[in-house]
């Protein structure tokens, strides 16, 4: 099963969320981590309600990040670029990732190809991921 943390987020939300340091701390424990990605400009940015961050198109090739395109243009940019694994979803029931996963809304019905979005407990059916501020609960 994925455990993938949101914005970084291991056990609990943090005035750091997304930012690459934070990310990175995710990766060496071996989570894959959810990220909040825009594109303006030319570059991409890393932050959840605006850009915050400037980070590499290489920095988000990383096989275990999930990238949320925050706005149409990071969505068609990283698109391109097949190394990218990303999505955009706002408050639909489900998005199709572009590897093929069903990123889930909370409280959303699960499949085994689900990625289930800040549940609180374990879900109750198989599922391929869970993404969580608390990942750690999950291991």
């Amino acid at each position: 099963m994925n455990l993938i943390s949101h914005r970084g987020n291991l056990n609990g939300k943090s005035d750091r969320e997304n930012s690459p340091d934070y990310i990175d701390e995710a990766l060496d424990q071996d989570f894959d981590v959810e990220v909040d990605v825009w594109h303006i400009d030319n570059q991409f940015w890393l932050g959840h309600d605006n850009p915050q961050y400037k980070v590499s198109e290489g920095f988000l090739e990383q096989h275990n990040l999930w990238c949320h395109a925050k706005n149409i243009d990071a969505l068609y940019v990283m698109n391109t670029n097949y190394h990218i694994h990303c999505f955009w979803h706002q408050e639909d029931d489900v998005t199709l990732t572009s590897r093929g996963y069903l990123w889930t809304y909370p409280g959303k019905e699960l499949t085994s190809n689900s990625i289930a979005v800040l549940p609180d407990n374990k879900p109750d059916v198989e599922v391929a991921g869970v993404c969580s501020d608390f990942i750690v609960r999950f291991v």
